[in-house]
């Protein structure tokens, strides 16, 4: 009886494992350049995600019809590159509006100074 029933789940065994799928594993050395470039992109998707969920932003992207929720989620399903392409414009464009006329307003400054010096 022991052997017929050990012949049963012995053949039960071989079924299973015949029908079980196996997969191949494969190892690998990750290179530095991979690693900094996923913690590169996550911190820069995480500084985009701050900026749009500052206060004054996001009340900014509100008066232009713009919800911030959807411009998190926007951000969120950014690819690495663009996430990168846009830390990098952020990051260069000027903090306050930028006045093209400073050089204009620096000569009539000068001028002003001059005529009031020599009429006096």
């Amino acid at each position: 009886m022991k052997s017929a029933t050990m012949r049963m789940i012995c053949r039960f065994l071989i079924v299973a494992l015949a029908m079980l799928p196996f997969q191949a594993v494969q190892a690998g050395m990750i290179g530095t350049d991979q690693v900094v470039s996923a913690t590169t992109a996550q911190s820069e998707r995480q500084a985009m995600l701050n900026l749009v969920s500052r206060s004054d932003v996001a009340s900014q992207m509100q008066s232009m019809g713009l919800d911030p929720q959807v411009a998190m989620k926007r951000v969120a399903a950014m690819t690495d590159q663009e996430v990168h392409a846009l830390a990098g414009q952020v990051d260069s464009l000027p903090a306050g509006a930028k006045v093209k006329s400073a050089g204009w307003a620096v000569i009539i400054i000068i001028i002003g100074v001059l005529i009031y010096y020599n009429w006096k």
